[in-house]
C-alpha cells in the first residue's frame, strides 16, 4: 500500500487536485465564451512529464469540435476569463491554450502534446462525454481521460489507466498522430502564471 502512494505521489504534486471540485458556470458564461477554431477536427492529449523521474504527473485532453474545450480532470490551472463547469474549460483559444501550456511547463516539468484528426461526428461524441463526466477525484486524471478516449470509435485499443505514461504510450500507437515537446525554465513557482493570465 505505500508503494501504491508513492506512485501516485506525482499527481498530487502538479496538476490534478486533491479533491473533486464541482463548478458550474452559467449558461450565458458557458454561451458567450465559445470558441471555435478553424482547424480539423482533433483530440489533443496533453501530458506532463517530471524532468528527472520520466514519470507522468497530469493529463488533460483538448476537443476540437463544433467548439475546442479543455477537459482538465482533477486539474489545477484556471482562468478568469474562461469559464468552467466540472473540470471542462471552454473559450479555449491559442491564447488561453498557451497560458494552460506555460502553467504545466517548467524547469521540473515538460508538456507532450499529442494530435490525432478525428471525424466531426466522433469530435461531437468526446465532447459530450467529457461534457457528462463530472467532477474527477484526486489522481484521476489520466483514469478518467482513458475511460472516455476507449469508448470512441477509433479508440478500442485504449485501456483505463491510472498512469499518464501509460495513455500517452497507447495513445502515440494509434494511426496520425503527432508528436510536439514544450520545455521551459520557468521556476517550479508557476503562481506568476494564473496571476498574468489575460483574455
Amino acid at each position: 500500500m505505500r508503494r501504491f502512494a508513492w506512485l501516485l505521489l506525482p499527481f498530487f504534486l502538479v496538476g490534478c487536485g486533491i479533491t473533486a471540485e464541482s463548478k458550474w458556470a452559467s449558461d450565458d458564461e458557458v454561451s458567450r465564451a465559445v470558441y471555435r477554431h478553424e482547424g480539423p477536427k482533433s483530440l489533443s492529449l496533453y501530458t506532463v512529464i517530471n524532468v528527472r523521474s520520466g514519470s507522468g504527473a497530469h493529463s488533460g485532453l483538448l476537443v476540437n469540435a463544433s467548439q475546442r474545450v479543455m477537459f482538465d480532470p482533477a486539474g489545477t490551472w484556471w482562468n478568469p476569463s474562461l469559464p468552467e463547469r466540472n473540470d471542462v474549460h471552454y473559450g479555449m483559444s491559442d491564447r488561453a491554450l498557451g497560458f494552460y501550456v506555460d502553467y504545466h511547463t517548467r524547469a521540473t516539468y515538460y508538456t507532450v502534446v499529442q494530435t490525432i484528426e478525428v471525424a466531426p461526428e466522433v469530435a461531437e461524441y468526446a465532447m459530450r462525454l467529457v461534457q457528462e463526466n463530472g467532477a474527477v477525484p484526486k489522481a484521476m486524471c489520466s483514469n478518467s481521460i482513458s475511460s472516455i478516449l476507449m469508448r470512441l470509435p477509433g479508440f478500442e485499443s485504449i485501456r483505463t489507466s491510472w498512469f499518464p505514461n501509460a495513455t500517452m504510450r497507447a495513445f502515440a500507437k494509434l494511426p496520425g498522430v503527432t508528436r510536439v515537446e514544450h520545455h521551459d525554465d520557468d521556476a517550479d513557482d508557476n503562481s506568476s502564471v494564473l496571476a498574468g493570465q489575460t483574455g
